[in-house]
C-alpha cells in the first residue's frame, strides 16, 4: 500500500473513532465467506458498523486522537482485526454472543465503551449486561415515578374511604 493510501485510511479511521464512543475490536479470522456475510448482515440490521482493518493503521489512528487513551487496546492489535462501532455500548457484544451460537468466532479482543477499556473475550458477558444511555434514563424515570404513583394510588384509594366515612356520618346525623 502506498504512503498516500495509508494516510487516507488512517485519516478515515481517525474520523470513525472520533465519531464513536463505542469501539469493539474482534477477531474474525477463520470465518468462511458465508459466515462473514451473515455477520455483516447482522451488523447492518443492528446498526453496527464493521470494518476489517490493518492493526498498524488502526493503532496510528488511535494515537492521533487527543484526549482519549486507547493505548491499553494496543496489545489486542494482532492477527485479523475487525473494528465494530455502534451507538449503544452493549449492542456489538450481544451481536457477537448471538452470532457465536452458530460459529466459534468472532472473538472479542477488546472494547472501548464510554471511556472504559475492556480486554479479552472473557469480558463479553460484562459488556452484554451494560445498559445503554436510553435504558438508564428509563430506569431513572421509573424510579422517580414510583413514589408519585404510590402517593396518587393512596390518595385515590383514600377518597373511597373518606367518601364512605362522610356518608356514614351523614346517615348518623340524619338518624338523630
Amino acid at each position: 500500500m502506498k504512503r498516500e493510501k495509508k494516510d487516507q485510511v488512517i485519516a478515515e479511521l481517525t474520523e470513525l473513532l472520533k465519531a464513536n464512543k463505542v469501539v469493539y475490536i474482534a477477531d474474525t479470522s477463520n470465518l468462511t465467506a458465508e459466515a462473514t456475510s451473515n455477520l455483516r448482515r447482522q451488523c447492518f440490521k443492528q446498526k453496527v458498523k464493521m470494518k476489517v482493518v490493518k492493526n498498524t493503521l488502526l493503532q496510528k489512528a488511535m494515537e492521533r486522537i487527543d484526549g482519549v487513551d486507547y493505548s491499553p487496546l494496543f496489545t489486542a492489535l494482532h492477527g485479523t482485526t475487525a473494528l465494530m462501532t455502534a451507538e449503544a455500548g452493549n449492542v456489538p457484544a450481544k451481536l457477537i454472543k448471538e452470532f457465536r451460537k452458530s460459529n466459534d468466532k468472532p472473538l472479542l479482543k477488546g472494547a472501548f465503551v464510554e471511556e472504559s477499556i475492556y480486554l479479552g473475550d472473557n469480558q463479553l458477558e460484562i459488556l452484554c449486561n451494560i445498559k445503554s444511555k436510553n435504558e438508564l434514563i428509563g430506569d431513572v424515570i421509573a424510579l422517580l415515578q414510583s413514589p408519585a404513583k404510590n402517593v396518587i394510588s393512596a390518595l385515590q384509594s383514600g377518597k373511597h374511604t373518606l367518601a364512605g366515612l362522610v356518608k356514614t356520618l351523614e346517615e348518623k346525623n340524619a338518624n338523630k
